[in-house]
């Protein structure tokens, strides 16, 4: 049986809050099922999480990060065979940069490798209004395979916390990522 693998990329938009529950949401599948999670952050990102949520602590997680320009990484390259990359949470100029097959970093080579290769990439915008440049950045990552799952939190599972309610997003993207976790579901949840 072969070992799951999954690529996460944190974007330089508001919203380190997502990435974070996100991060906390997989140790579970790298403890029980020896899930491989592989991280990227951009520069802006790990600003964004410092000013947001505080220093990173990344030995806390059983993770391995890489370098925003590290090519080496596994995940730069089909052969790896991951399973599928979510960006967590995605800037419009990221999403513009994928959007154009525009690979300057390891994000973005990332996304790239996973449209060419058919697997699940899930993109997560934290942005507010949307202009038409990101709507149609939006509609070419759709064409070309990826997924747009903006951080729009739901209500149904009347959330009692920020991070109750920020998990309303990971969970679903979580979902659209192929994993199988216990949440809210419309009709089996009151």
């Amino acid at each position: 049986m072969s070992v799951r693998k999954i690529a996460i990329g944190v974007g330089g938009s508001s919203g380190a809050i997502y990435a974070r529950v996100l991060m906390d949401r997989l140790v579970p599948f790298v403890e029980n099922e020896g899930l491989e999670v592989g991280i990227v952050m951009s520069e802006n990102g790990k600003e964004n999480w410092r000013l947001e949520l505080g220093e990173l602590t990344i030995g806390h997680y059983p993770f391995t990060f890489y370098d925003k320009n590290d090519f080496n990484a596994p995940f730069a390259s089909g052969s790896a065979q991951y399973d599928g990359m979510i960006i967590c949470p995605c800037s419009m100029g990221l999403l513009s940069r994928i959007a154009t097959g525009f690979s300057n970093d390891l994000i973005t080579r990332a996304a790239d490798v996973m449209l060419k290769e058919r697997k699940k990439l899930v993109l997560v915008p934290r942005e507010t209004p949307f202009n038409l440049i990101h709507l149609r950045n939006m509609v070419s990552v759709t064409e070309a395979g990826g997924i747009i799952a903006p951080a729009i939190p739901s209500f149904y599972s009347q959330p009692g916390d920020m991070d109750a309610l920020i998990d309303t997003v990971v969970s679903r993207v979580l979902q659209i990522a192929g994993f199988s976790i216990d949440t809210f579901q419309w009709g089996r949840d009151s």
